[in-house]
């Protein structure tokens, strides 16, 4: 089949990267040929990511074309600052092993102020160069370039310049300057400033600004972009095919991925601490499944509750290893920032939780964009960060439906979060801006 349409994906996370931040544009690509496009992805030779995945390469769609180039990232010096030599560096300010120090907010603090937007700098100008060759000889429909790290975006904003009659869309997968730990960099007010002009310079000059979730498009839709559309992220139905699996003999709460500090469900570590205390059967048959890197400080307060020895803690898990995690579990956990951008956060996460087909206790904004699609789908509750009753409240009508083996939901409506589903509204903008 010959594709009349191509488009180029500007990105820093590919496969084998790890987590959250390669799912959604690797998925596109997986399904975009379906649509009538043809994608080439263009990504760092070698990227430091926090962590790698190799079953995520089953995704990459045959005869992909991938562009690669070097990228120079300043984590060295990071480490050398920060006492933290032959560490991974972990996205969010993950800190796994200890409490953060005066060297790690020095380094923060010089990240936030010199490093604008983000420590990937250093590649836009080198990939604008080597596009601006590439894509004279190589022309494509449309460009886009998917962030974090926004550096992305202006690599799509000099790319623009050249070639204006080429589409650009902008896909924030999260927020620039409301993202939840935009406050912790110690910005002064010209980094601040600067931050901000970029921003809005992106989301006026992109021909389409795309995000993930309601509030996200509410807030963007201030900074008055050309054109603004929402594309969720999503499950995707080949990663659900695996054997049926019977749910965990133990009352599983799991939280699967990245557990920050701004995410520690402080109210439900003491809810469980004191059911755990109060009914000695709900102790034995508890379990907290803590999967992915997690900050020392939500240890801690899960030991200082006293629900150490209900604790399970896995490092990293492949993506085809989270699925089985995520379809066994009692309840899946899903924790949301306590921060200023809370009401919009929609994590891809989510969505396979929703396809997993087991139930959800969401603790985070219960008028967000969270509590929207669990209303719409029936597939759990969800319950204010400090809501100390409320959530004691649902961990006992869980544990009673566990005990009597009735802990089940008959969720709906998910079939348009498929990654296939979603690839093909992506089509439909990318057919528009032509």
């Amino acid at each position: 089949m010959k594709f009349l349409k191509r488009v180029l994906i500007i990105t820093y996370y590919w496969a084998p990267s790890g987590g959250a931040g390669v799912q959604r544009w690797l998925k596109f690509v997986k399904y975009l040929r379906e649509f009538g496009w043809e994608p080439f992805v263009y990504a760092p030779e070698n990227p430091e990511y926090p962590s790698e995945d190799l079953s995520f390469e089953k995704d990459i769609p045959p005869g992909l074309e991938i562009l690669k180039t070097p990228i120079w990232e300043p984590y060295d010096i990071y480490r050398k600052l920060s006492g933290r030599k032959g560490e991974k560096i972990n996205a969010g300010f993950i800190s796994e092993n200890r409490k953060s120090g005066w060297k790690d907010k020095l380094s923060i603090w010089v990240r936030g102020n010199f490093l604008i937007p983000d420590p990937r700098k250093f590649w836009i100008k080198p990939s604008v160069n080597f596009l601006t060759d590439h894509l004279k000889k190589n022309p494509v429909d449309a460009i886009v370039s998917t962030g974090p790290p926004h550096s992305m975006h202006l690599i799509g904003l000099e790319l623009k310049k050249q070639f204006p009659k080429i589409s650009w869309i902008a896909d924030f997968r999260d927020p620039w300057t409301n993202i939840d730990f935009y406050n912790d960099l110690n910005l002064t007010c010209l980094a601040d400033k600067i931050h901000h002009r970029l921003e809005r310079k992106v989301v006026r000059s992109a021909d389409c600004v795309l995000v993930v979730s309601s509030d996200m498009k509410r807030e963007y839709q201030a900074l008055h972009p050309k054109r603004i559309e929402l594309i969720t992220n999503g499950y995707d139905a080949d990663d659900l095919e695996v054997t049926a699996l019977q749910p965990d003999k133990k009352f599983s709460l799991s939280h699967i991925g990245t557990l920050n500090t701004a995410r520690n469900p402080k109210t439900l570590w003491k809810v469980l601490g004191e059911l755990s205390k109060e009914h000695a059967d709900f102790s034995q048959d508890l379990q907290i499944n803590l999967i992915g890197k997690t900050d020392f400080s939500v240890i801690e307060e899960v030991k200082n509750k006293g629900l150490l020895l209900n604790l399970n803690k896995i490092d990293y898990v492949s993506h085809n290893e989270a699925v089985i995690l995520q379809k066994s579990s009692q309840i899946l956990l899903l924790l949301i920032d306590n921060s200023a951008n809370a009401k919009g956060i929609l994590t891809g996460k989510f969505f396979e939780y929703l396809a997993a087909q087991r139930p959800i206790l969401a603790i985070g904004p219960t008028d967000g964009d969270v509590a929207e699609v669990l209303r719409e789908t029936n597939a759990g509750a969800i319950v204010d960060f400090d809501d100390e009753a409320k959530t004691k409240e649902l961990i006992k009508n869980f544990y009673n439906k566990f005990k009597s083996g009735n802990l089940k939901i008959s969720s709906k409506s998910i079939e348009k979060y498929s990654r296939k589903a979603l690839t093909e509204q992506l089509a439909v903008v990318l057919d528009d801006l032509r």
